[in-house]
């Protein structure tokens, strides 16, 4: 981003709301040129529409700028390791029986956000789902079809930052994937061994192995 709109982005973040003239004088930039970020800003969906903030004095009101809720994702964020930190007390303070109840329900709870499979429907519907759930979140999914069955790939881990200290969340992925097609996935590989992706083996015993169109 141009180091003037990030100027401004930090402005308005410290102080909530700014006028051109304010940010004109602590640019040092003329209004007209101040203005012409701030609807660059505007465009970007990361300066909401400007308001009328009246004089106390005489004059001609004046309008106030301030920063979207979208804006908010340009600032730097610590939920790793806050995830981090919750998730070692957690594991602290419970049994691992406990700990996997924990797991498979938040795995259920992200399934629950999906379509459950339909009897007798086609394992390829189901993967082609799946897949397009997992993408909508970040997984960078695709599936292939293999002699021994169906293999479904995430070139992505939404948490990687954290699989390495916590492989629980690699059990809470299968189990998810699990949930979305319907039948017990075998894992593969794993993003957090050092290969390139997670892959997992899902058999369709009884059906003719047809690969995606």
């Amino acid at each position: 981003m141009q180091q003037t709109r990030k100027i401004i982005l930090s402005y308005l973040k410290e102080h909530c709301q700014a006028t051109v003239d304010e940010l004109a004088e602590v640019l040092d930039l003329t209004s007209v040129t101040v203005r012409h970020h701030l609807d660059v800003l505007r465009s970007e969906g990361l300066v909401a529409e400007p308001v009328i903030r009246h004089r106390t004095s005489r004059g001609r009101p004046q309008y106030t700028y301030t920063l979207t809720e979208k804006a908010s994702q340009y600032f730097p964020k610590n939920y790793d390791a806050l995830a981090s930190k919750v998730l070692a007390e957690i594991k602290a303070a419970s049994t691992p029986q406990v700990i996997n109840v924990i797991f498979e329900g938040v795995a259920n709870r992200f399934a629950a956000e999906a379509p459950r499979p339909a009897p007798g429907e086609p394992m390829t519907n189901r993967l082609d789902r799946a897949v397009a759930f997992l993408n909508a979140r970040g997984y960078v999914a695709h599936w292939e079809a293999t002699s021994a069955g169906y293999v479904l790939y995430t070139c992505n881990c939404p948490y990687e930052a954290l699989t390495a200290e916590h492989g629980e969340l690699c059990g809470m992925d299968k189990a998810l994937i699990g949930s979305l097609v319907g039948a017990a996935p075998q894992c593969l590989t794993r993003v957090a061994d050092g290969s390139s992706s997670c892959s997992f083996l899902i058999r369709d015993v009884g059906r003719e192995i047809a690969a995606p169109e």
